[in-house]
């Protein structure tokens, strides 16, 4: 595998949020229509577990379709933190852990990305010793790591958390962990994947009960598999791991974003334009494909990896999130923007974090009508949204209100920028291409 020229790192402007002198937002001006065709990135929460997966790899390995954001940026900089060399070029990062020299990961870095704590599991899996701060992220709710603490102790671990810091190691057995069954509480994404990459290299069978099904569980799977790891289940509630001495170098491609996916179907159907998308994984999108088609919407399947949207007249419907396969917690926002200008009362239930609705109170600054009782939304729809200036409170909740600015009537200045871009890949300029009318500006 070849070296390549470019180095993932972060700007001083990417690590930290924007002063309030030169803080960053996004002007749009709305009621335009939509139309044209958009290139679906690879997803971000694949990318991110298989760069933690990639540690498990003493050889090179190639990721491609990676997305280009500055959450993909922050966990690059942790891997070579580590040791760990990066090469990239355009969508194709070379991942080398064959120089992994440390198990401490640094909080400054792990404190900004949750995702940057997955690689517990493989430093554990792999040095037979971890250091990893407890993690940080959006501000939407209580993610413990006690069940990836639990899963690991079970494994053969010995783990302990002092001073915001979890220490993990196997002692005897040559650093090994061995294999074992464990029952996961919650279906944990993050704990799900955090054991999976574990139990690779660990002594004997793992069983994981009550996993999480999420797409990007299986796609870590596939690509530890595509390493010489030896599981069967992902995808289901049950995930079974036979561990492996060693796994092999490989080249693989990340799975299309669902989540972005999804957020452009909705983009398309508040401007009641006709657009479609490629490449897709339409079975990852069917719930939300589900709620379209209840709201007057139609997805035509135009081919197996293209989707187009052709709006209709929109109806009010009822949503509740749910682990996969049910509603994603990660489209909540979007949708109720949508629904905040269907006809009828809808109600929102948001049951995997406790708070997640920060968007309401900025919808409602845009004229959407929605009061909040416990974890419930309740939208009755409006005929128009205005444009207004809004803040975006968490990543999901900066895309609601993009959608939401591009169907209201005049301009809406959008603040908040640092959580849209950790999680969409040239999102102005896919949307610019669409007809789309935004500008970034400094304020």
């Amino acid at each position: 595998m070849e070296n390549r020229a470019i180095t993932p790192s972060l700007s001083q402007d990417q690590t930290q949020a924007p002063s309030d002198e030169m803080q960053e937002a996004l002007r749009i001006w709305g009621g335009r229509p939509l139309s044209g065709n958009v290139r679906i990135s690879g997803a971000k929460n694949s990318a991110l577990a298989l760069m933690a997966g990639a540690l498990l790899c003493p050889e090179p390995c190639r990721l491609r379709n990676v997305p280009s954001l500055v959450d993909i940026n922050r966990m690059g900089q942790v891997l070579q933190s580590l040791g760990v060399k990066l090469q990239q070029q355009e969508d194709a990062l070379d991942i080398d852990a064959s120089t992994l020299t440390t198990s401490k990961a640094p909080y400054e870095l792990v404190s900004q990305l949750r995702a940057s704590f997955f690689v517990i599991g493989s430093l554990v899996a792999r040095l037979g010793s971890a250091r990893v701060p407890l993690p940080g992220g959006c501000a939407i709710g209580a993610r413990p790591v006690d069940l990836h603490v639990r899963g690991l102790q079970a494994l053969g671990a010995e783990v302990r958390i002092e001073h915001g810091i979890v220490y993990a190691d196997v002692k005897g057995r040559g650093g090994k962990l061995k294999g074992a069954k464990i029952y996961l509480d919650y279906p944990s994404v993050g704990a799900t994947e955090t054991l999976m990459m574990a139990a690779t290299l660990a002594e004997g069978e793992t069983i994981i009960e009550n996993a999480a099904q999420e797409p990007e569980v299986e796609d870590l799977a596939n690509f530890c598999r595509a390493m010489g790891a030896k599981i069967r289940g992902a995808g289901t509630n049950t995930v079974i791991i036979v561990g492996v001495p060693r796994l092999h170098t490989t080249d693989y491609s990340i799975i299309p974003d669902r989540i972005e996916t999804g957020t452009f179907l909705v983009a398309g159907a508040i401007t009641r334009s006709e657009i479609s998308l490629s490449p897709v994984i339409p079975e990852h999108l069917t719930p939300a494909i589900a709620k379209l088609r209840e709201m007057g919407c139609q997805v035509i399947f135009e081919a197996p990896n293209r989707l187009r949207i052709v709006p209709g007249e929109l109806r009010a419907t009822d949503i509740e999130t749910l682990p996969y396969p049910g509603f994603p917690t990660d489209m909540q926002a979007q949708f109720m923007a949508l629904l905040s200008v269907s006809t009828g009362n809808s109600v929102v239930t948001e049951t995997v974090f406790e708070n997640r609705m920060g968007h309401v109170p900025e919808l409602v600054r845009m004229g959407a009508d929605i009061r909040i009782k416990g974890e419930n939304a309740i939208i009755r729809g409006v005929p128009l949204l205005s444009g207004a200036p809004v803040s975006g409170t968490d990543l999901r909740a900066s895309a609601a209100l993009v959608v939401a600015g591009l169907a209201a009537d005049g301009e809406t200045l959008m603040k908040g920028l640092r959580h849209l871009d950790r999680g969409y890949d040239n999102f102005e300029s896919k949307l610019r291409k669409l007809g789309a009318k935004l500008e970034r500006v400094t304020l």
